[in-house]
């Protein structure tokens, strides 16, 4: 085992829709998980923290960092390093894909960034729409609830759709409306959930403008285990995107990976 393997550094990612957690040992994600933010993010992050490491058989003296990233990161004191989460994003799907990610979309809890960024996990520029919650992590919670849908089947259930119906309204709250007006005329809630899908790729893409897509897209966030929104990004953008296996983590893991020593591709 070499030196670097026995490194293990701690990334937390204080979102505002989750809370999410990982440890990073010899260059890999050891070990992940995310809860939902709530009040006492500080407690509730170093609670994962210390079952995260009874989980991996290891003891706090065997932590050698803790990064922080994310909208709550200033409620955390103590960290070794805070870190912006555009540049956490960046670097961490740099080291995840081998370095072979050139473009990043991401879409949080309540705003979607489309990052550029250089061979060595350098973020070059990135644009945010951080405006409006449409298209966001809470956008589809919000339609979850109105549909009595979890999120989690959002995925399966756009796909089955043969036949989406056109979500006019960008704006959240009248989105929103638009989708209690879909459900009282009996639209068929596959329909309605494609139809949000094929909304949000297209502000998506509205975003990021094709022709600054350079190859090797990726895209994560918790969004990004939804396969119907992946295919219809896809779609809208006439482009291939890569998801990872853990794409809800990018970002913590960047701010663990911060604390290590860089890799060579």
């Amino acid at each position: 085992m070499t030196k670097d393997e026995f490194v293990l550094t701690a990334g937390i990612d204080l979102g505002s829709t989750a809370i999410k957690v990982v440890l990073v040992q010899g260059g890999r994600m050891a070990w992940q998980k995310a809860v939902p933010t709530a009040p006492g993010q500080a407690g509730i992050a170093q609670k994962l923290i210390g079952e995260g490491l009874a989980a991996l058989g290891q003891t706090s003296d065997r932590l050698t960092a803790t990064a922080v990233t994310g909208y709550g990161k200033g409620l955390i004191h103590g960290a070794g390093r805070v870190i912006d989460e555009v540049s956490a994003n960046a670097l961490g799907i740099c080291r995840l894909s081998d370095g072979r990610a050139r473009t990043v979309i991401n879409i949080g809890g309540q705003d979607v960034k489309v990052i550029r960024l250089s061979a060595t996990g350098k973020l070059i520029d990135f644009k945010m729409n951080d405006k409006c919650a449409a298209g966001t992590g809470r956008f589809f919670e919000a339609a979850g609830r109105i549909l009595d849908t979890p999120v989690e089947r959002f995925g399966p259930m756009g796909e089955a759709a043969v036949d989406p119906v056109h979500i006019n309204n960008t704006c959240a709250v009248f989105a929103e409306s638009e989708i209690v007006s879909l459900m009282a005329a009996g639209v068929a809630t596959e329909r309605i959930i494609q139809g949000l899908h094929h909304s949000v790729a297209r502000r998506v893409a509205s975003l990021a403008g094709h022709r600054d897509l350079e190859d090797d897209i990726y895209l994560d966030g918790g969004a990004a285990n939804n396969r119907g929104l992946v295919a219809a990004i896809e779609d809208e953008l006439c482009r291939d995107l890569h998801v990872l296996s853990h794409p809800q983590f990018t970002v913590a893991f960047g701010a663990a990976s911060a604390m290590e020593r860089p890799p060579t591709y």
